[in-house]
Protein backbone atom coordinates (compact mmCIF):
# COMPACT_ATOMS: atom_id res chain seq x y z
CA UNK A 1 0.00 0.00 0.00
CA UNK A 2 1.38 3.69 -1.10
CA UNK A 3 1.70 6.43 1.84
CA UNK A 4 -0.34 8.25 -0.34
CA UNK A 5 -4.00 5.70 0.28
CA UNK A 6 -2.14 5.18 3.99
CA UNK A 7 -2.75 9.07 4.56
CA UNK A 8 -5.82 8.61 2.78
CA UNK A 9 -7.70 5.78 4.79
CA UNK A 10 -6.18 7.47 8.00
CA UNK A 11 -7.70 10.93 7.04
CA UNK A 12 -11.06 8.71 6.57
CA UNK A 13 -10.91 6.78 9.38
CA UNK A 14 -10.64 9.75 11.41
CA UNK A 15 -13.03 11.91 9.84
CA UNK A 16 -15.25 8.78 10.77
CA UNK A 17 -14.66 8.94 14.34
CA UNK A 18 -14.79 12.33 14.60
CA UNK A 19 -18.61 11.83 12.86
CA UNK A 20 -19.07 9.38 15.49
CA UNK A 21 -18.11 12.09 18.14
CA UNK A 22 -20.51 14.22 17.25
CA UNK A 23 -23.33 11.76 17.39
CA UNK A 24 -22.87 10.79 20.64
CA UNK A 25 -22.27 14.73 21.74
CA UNK A 26 -25.69 15.43 20.35
CA UNK A 27 -27.24 12.15 22.40
CA UNK A 28 -25.44 13.61 25.43
CA UNK A 29 -27.05 17.17 24.45
CA UNK A 30 -30.74 15.59 24.58
CA UNK A 31 -30.04 13.57 27.43
CA UNK A 32 -28.82 16.62 29.28
CA UNK A 33 -31.68 18.38 27.77
CA UNK A 34 -33.99 15.81 29.63
CA UNK A 35 -32.19 16.27 33.28
CA UNK A 36 -33.02 19.83 33.31
CA UNK A 37 -36.54 19.31 32.21
CA UNK A 38 -36.85 17.23 35.19
CA UNK A 39 -35.85 19.01 37.40
CA UNK A 40 -38.00 22.66 35.74
CA UNK A 41 -40.64 19.99 36.99
CA UNK A 42 -39.05 19.52 40.14
CA UNK A 43 -38.96 23.29 40.92
CA UNK A 44 -41.85 24.31 39.52
CA UNK A 45 -44.16 22.04 41.14
CA UNK A 46 -42.91 21.63 44.07
CA UNK A 47 -43.37 25.86 44.38
CA UNK A 48 -46.63 25.43 43.66
CA UNK A 49 -47.56 23.00 46.43
CA UNK A 50 -45.20 24.20 49.19
CA UNK A 51 -46.94 27.79 48.76
CA UNK A 52 -50.87 26.26 48.67
CA UNK A 53 -49.97 24.01 51.37
CA UNK A 54 -48.89 26.72 53.51
CA UNK A 55 -51.67 29.05 52.89
CA UNK A 56 -54.47 26.00 53.09
CA UNK A 57 -52.48 23.14 54.94
CA UNK A 58 -54.36 20.07 55.83
CA UNK A 59 -56.58 20.84 52.53
CA UNK A 60 -55.18 17.61 50.33
CA UNK A 61 -57.74 18.55 47.54
CA UNK A 62 -56.78 22.13 46.96
CA UNK A 63 -52.68 21.16 47.28
CA UNK A 64 -53.67 17.79 44.79
CA UNK A 65 -55.30 20.30 42.09
CA UNK A 66 -53.00 22.97 42.28
CA UNK A 67 -50.23 20.59 41.93
CA UNK A 68 -52.03 18.46 39.12
CA UNK A 69 -52.63 22.10 37.35
CA UNK A 70 -49.18 23.24 37.70
CA UNK A 71 -47.85 19.92 36.01
CA UNK A 72 -50.13 19.80 33.03
CA UNK A 73 -49.73 23.20 32.66
CA UNK A 74 -45.74 23.25 32.86
CA UNK A 75 -45.79 20.02 31.00
CA UNK A 76 -47.22 21.42 28.24
CA UNK A 77 -45.66 24.67 28.00
CA UNK A 78 -42.32 22.88 28.22
CA UNK A 79 -43.38 20.49 24.90
CA UNK A 80 -44.97 23.21 23.21
CA UNK A 81 -41.74 25.26 23.63
CA UNK A 82 -39.56 22.69 22.36
CA UNK A 83 -41.93 21.55 19.45
CA UNK A 84 -41.83 25.81 17.72
CA UNK A 85 -38.44 25.50 18.95
CA UNK A 86 -37.34 22.39 17.19
CA UNK A 87 -39.28 22.94 14.48
CA UNK A 88 -37.99 26.23 13.74
CA UNK A 89 -34.45 24.63 13.46
CA UNK A 90 -35.62 21.70 11.12
CA UNK A 91 -36.83 24.30 8.70
CA UNK A 92 -33.87 25.92 8.87
CA UNK A 93 -31.72 22.71 8.57
CA UNK A 94 -34.08 21.78 5.30
CA UNK A 95 -33.82 24.71 3.10
CA UNK A 96 -29.99 25.32 4.22
CA UNK A 97 -29.87 21.53 2.77
CA UNK A 98 -31.98 22.81 -0.21
CA UNK A 99 -29.65 25.09 -1.23
CA UNK A 100 -26.43 23.07 -0.54
CA UNK A 101 -28.04 20.76 -2.86
CA UNK A 102 -29.01 23.39 -5.41
CA UNK A 103 -25.59 24.73 -5.53
CA UNK A 104 -24.16 20.98 -6.18
CA UNK A 105 -26.16 20.71 -9.11
CA UNK A 106 -25.49 23.91 -10.55
CA UNK A 107 -21.40 24.22 -9.59
CA UNK A 108 -20.04 20.98 -8.65
CA UNK A 109 -16.78 21.86 -9.79
CA UNK A 110 -16.73 24.98 -6.96
CA UNK A 111 -18.29 23.12 -4.32
CA UNK A 112 -15.29 20.43 -4.47
CA UNK A 113 -12.94 23.01 -4.41
CA UNK A 114 -14.75 24.33 -1.27
CA UNK A 115 -14.86 21.16 0.01
CA UNK A 116 -11.31 21.05 -0.17
CA UNK A 117 -10.49 23.34 1.22
CA UNK A 118 -12.40 22.80 4.05
CA UNK A 119 -10.31 19.71 4.74
CA UNK A 120 -7.38 22.08 4.27
CA UNK A 121 -8.72 23.62 6.85
CA UNK A 122 -9.04 20.36 9.01
CA UNK A 123 -5.00 19.69 8.96
CA UNK A 124 -4.59 17.65 5.72
CA UNK A 125 -2.13 18.06 3.40
CA UNK A 126 -3.62 19.75 0.06
CA UNK A 127 -3.71 16.03 -2.19
CA UNK A 128 -4.91 14.22 0.74
CA UNK A 129 -7.46 17.00 1.73
CA UNK A 130 -8.49 16.61 -2.57
CA UNK A 131 -8.59 13.11 -2.40
CA UNK A 132 -10.77 12.78 0.80
CA UNK A 133 -13.08 15.53 -1.18
CA UNK A 134 -13.50 13.71 -3.98
CA UNK A 135 -13.46 10.11 -2.19
CA UNK A 136 -16.66 11.65 -0.19
CA UNK A 137 -18.22 13.39 -3.22
CA UNK A 138 -18.18 10.26 -5.12
CA UNK A 139 -20.25 8.17 -2.40
CA UNK A 140 -21.99 11.19 -1.44
CA UNK A 141 -21.73 14.83 -2.00
CA UNK A 142 -24.82 16.17 -0.26
CA UNK A 143 -23.78 14.47 2.93
CA UNK A 144 -20.16 15.21 2.33
CA UNK A 145 -20.94 18.83 2.63
CA UNK A 146 -23.94 18.99 5.16
CA UNK A 147 -21.68 17.61 7.57
CA UNK A 148 -18.57 19.76 7.18
CA UNK A 149 -19.97 22.89 6.18
CA UNK A 150 -22.84 22.73 7.93
CA UNK A 151 -22.25 20.74 10.33
CA UNK A 152 -25.90 18.70 9.50
CA UNK A 153 -26.30 14.93 9.22
CA UNK A 154 -29.58 14.91 6.13
CA UNK A 155 -30.61 11.89 7.55
CA UNK A 156 -30.87 12.51 10.74
CA UNK A 157 -32.41 15.92 11.27
CA UNK A 158 -33.71 17.15 14.91
CA UNK A 159 -37.65 15.66 15.18
CA UNK A 160 -39.42 18.51 16.55
CA UNK A 161 -42.20 15.82 18.32
CA UNK A 162 -39.61 13.31 19.60
CA UNK A 163 -38.26 16.75 21.03
CA UNK A 164 -41.57 17.93 22.49
CA UNK A 165 -42.45 14.43 23.52
CA UNK A 166 -38.90 14.35 25.89
CA UNK A 167 -39.78 17.53 27.38
CA UNK A 168 -42.95 16.42 28.46
CA UNK A 169 -42.08 13.32 30.17
CA UNK A 170 -39.02 14.65 31.56
CA UNK A 171 -40.84 17.76 33.08
CA UNK A 172 -44.01 14.84 33.89
CA UNK A 173 -41.09 12.75 35.83
CA UNK A 174 -39.72 15.58 37.93
CA UNK A 175 -42.86 17.49 38.46
CA UNK A 176 -44.20 13.62 40.62
CA UNK A 177 -42.02 13.87 43.02
CA UNK A 178 -43.29 16.92 44.97
CA UNK A 179 -46.92 16.31 44.13
CA UNK A 180 -46.82 12.49 45.51
CA UNK A 181 -44.54 13.50 48.41
CA UNK A 182 -47.27 16.36 49.44
CA UNK A 183 -50.51 14.46 49.21
CA UNK A 184 -49.05 11.59 51.11
CA UNK A 185 -50.99 10.83 54.06
CA UNK A 186 -47.36 11.13 56.56
CA UNK A 187 -46.64 13.40 59.28
CA UNK A 188 -45.10 16.32 58.18
CA UNK A 189 -45.46 16.20 54.37
CA UNK A 190 -44.18 19.59 54.14
CA UNK A 191 -40.82 18.25 55.16
CA UNK A 192 -41.18 15.13 53.33
CA UNK A 193 -41.92 17.27 50.37
CA UNK A 194 -38.56 19.29 50.97
CA UNK A 195 -36.20 16.35 51.49
CA UNK A 196 -37.63 14.28 48.53
CA UNK A 197 -37.29 17.41 46.37
CA UNK A 198 -33.59 18.17 47.82
CA UNK A 199 -32.56 14.87 47.21
CA UNK A 200 -33.94 14.91 43.36
CA UNK A 201 -32.24 18.45 42.76
CA UNK A 202 -28.96 16.88 44.23
CA UNK A 203 -29.72 13.82 41.60
CA UNK A 204 -30.38 16.06 38.37
CA UNK A 205 -27.22 18.89 39.59
CA UNK A 206 -25.14 15.64 39.86
CA UNK A 207 -26.25 13.66 36.29
CA UNK A 208 -26.44 17.35 34.79
CA UNK A 209 -22.88 18.17 36.08
CA UNK A 210 -21.42 14.80 34.64
CA UNK A 211 -22.83 14.77 31.02
CA UNK A 212 -21.62 18.37 30.67
CA UNK A 213 -18.23 18.02 32.41
CA UNK A 214 -18.76 20.84 35.33
CA UNK A 215 -17.77 20.70 38.23
CA UNK A 216 -20.34 18.76 40.08
CA UNK A 217 -20.29 19.81 43.83
CA UNK A 218 -21.02 23.06 42.67
CA UNK A 219 -23.21 22.11 40.55
CA UNK A 220 -25.06 20.13 43.16
CA UNK A 221 -25.07 23.40 45.17
CA UNK A 222 -26.41 25.75 43.00
CA UNK A 223 -29.51 23.18 42.06
CA UNK A 224 -30.01 22.43 45.12
CA UNK A 225 -29.41 26.60 46.67
CA UNK A 226 -31.97 27.63 43.97
CA UNK A 227 -35.26 24.99 44.59
CA UNK A 228 -35.02 25.43 48.06
CA UNK A 229 -34.94 28.98 47.56
CA UNK A 230 -37.56 28.83 45.06
CA UNK A 231 -39.71 26.77 48.20
CA UNK A 232 -38.54 28.94 50.66
CA UNK A 233 -40.04 32.02 49.16
CA UNK A 234 -43.45 30.52 47.62
CA UNK A 235 -43.50 29.12 51.20
CA UNK A 236 -44.06 32.44 52.69
CA UNK A 237 -45.94 33.60 50.26
CA UNK A 238 -48.39 30.78 51.09
CA UNK A 239 -48.16 31.63 54.31
CA UNK A 240 -49.37 35.22 54.11
CA UNK A 241 -51.81 34.90 51.96
CA UNK A 242 -53.38 32.52 54.64
CA UNK A 243 -53.04 34.72 57.52
CA UNK A 244 -54.68 37.64 55.81
CA UNK A 245 -57.69 35.35 54.88
CA UNK A 246 -57.68 34.07 57.99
Amino acid sequence: MSEEQTNLESALDHLHAVHDEGKVGQRLNWLRAGVLGANDGIVSVAGVVVGVAAATPGNVAAIATAGIAALVAGAFSMAGGEYVSVSTQRDTEKALIAKELRELQEQPAAELAELTGLYRKRGLSPDVARKVAEELTAHDALAAHAEVELGIDPEELTSPWQAALSSFVAFTAGALIPLIMIILPVGNAMLVTAAAVVIGLLLTGWVSAKLGGAPIVRAILRNVLMGSATMIATYLIGLAFGVAVG
